[in-house]
């Protein structure tokens, strides 16, 4: 257990300037402490014993503003940076070396049984404000962009963009739609329905059309 704590604190350290030492990073972080809050609430969700489990969950949450539902499964050396706001849920599963900025919510879209939140790989960072919704997976060295909304699965080493998100970089390469659309390439919902109105629109355009001409071979004859 102190050597995860201490390769957590570490991890603290290489990725944010602002921490000056360990035991500043101990005393001070809220994330830390809300990960050893987890670390405890995980093992009584572990060993069934689920209301004391979410106890501590809920405490740690009035104590930190981080939200770590008991049952979620975080890998190693796992960084919160700042914090607050963060939400992560029961199914939800964290690699090693990731880190997640506040606002961020790992949540389900209500739609799904069993697994109902995503699947984080190692070393994904997750930036603030970014919502990742669903029982997918997001790949190793992926990165969601700031106020994102992930609704598919991102691959690996990917960057994703946008509400709804899509990929525009895969191993620092932009993707280039007109030749790969991929399974993070979700349609606007709203262009699809101005489209569909635009051919409403002409299809009775061309109705009217018809039915005056009609009316005047009518009057002529």
């Amino acid at each position: 257990m102190f050597k995860r704590l201490s390769e957590t604190l570490g991890a603290y350290q290489a990725r944010d300037p602002a921490a000056r030492s360990k035991l500043e990073i101990f005393l001070l972080y809220p994330g830390v402490h809300a990960l050893i809050y987890h670390r405890i609430a995980h093992f009584f969700y572990r060993h069934h014993l689920k209301f004391i489990a979410r106890c501590v969950s809920q405490w740690s949450r009035f104590w930190t503003g981080i939200e770590i539902h008991p049952g979620a499964k975080i890998g190693r050396r796992f960084v919160i940076d700042h914090g607050m706001g963060i939400v992560i849920g029961e199914t939800a599963e964290v690699g090693d070396d990731c880190l997640l900025y506040h606002g961020v919510t790992l949540g389900g879209t209500g739609k799904d049984q069993g697994k109902r939140h995503p699947t984080l790989g190692n070393n994904v960072m997750v930036s603030t404000g970014a919502k990742v919704l669903g029982p997918f997976k997001v790949g190793d060295g992926a990165r969601i962009a700031a106020n994102a909304v992930v609704l598919r699965e991102v691959p690996e080493n990917a960057t994703a963009v946008g509400v709804p998100a899509r990929v525009v970089r895969i191993a620092g390469e932009k993707v280039n739609y007109a030749e790969r659309v991929d399974q993070v390439s979700v349609p606007d919902p709203v262009q699809k329905e101005l489209q569909a109105l635009q051919s409403r629109l002409e299809a009775l355009e061309r109705m009217l059309d018809g039915q005056a001409a009609v009316s005047m071979e009518e009057k002529e004859s």
